[in-house]
């Protein structure tokens, strides 16, 4: 069974940082791409980054040069780097782990349990 653990999700005011980590466990073969989603009340799920297993990274406009995501290989973890928090960023935010497994050439899509990042004054 795998399991994503997140942590590092608060309560911050507006320029504030946050750094949130995700951690996947299992019998896993390797990780394809990990990403960030989030979800505010009233919206649509949306893709907040993404990077590769080699390295690249994709953000969405609105948190460029304000989010920053990594892995460690190595520890099958992915972060998020939450520098110069609004408002808008305020949501529940999960992580997300393309899961590949021994003999099985497709990889699999897990889900985080989500964690709540709140920023206010």
């Amino acid at each position: 069974q795998v399991q994503l653990v997140e942590s590092g999700g608060g309560l911050v005011q507006p320029g504030g940082s946050l750094r949130l980590s995700c951690a996947a466990s299992g019998s896993i073969f390797s990780i394809n791409d990990m990403g960030w989603y989030r979800q505010a009340p009233g919206k649509e799920r949306e893709l907040v980054a993404r990077i590769t297993s080699g390295g690249s990274t994709t953000y969405t406009d609105s948190v460029k040069g304000r989010f920053t995501i990594s892995r460690e290989n190595a520890k099958n973890t992915v972060y998020l780097q939450m520098n110069s928090l609004k408002p808008e960023d305020t949501a529940v935010y999960y992580c997300n782990a393309i899961v590949v497994f021994r003999n099985t050439p497709a990889g699999t899509p897990y889900w985080g349990q989500g964690t709540q990042v709140t920023v206010t004054s």
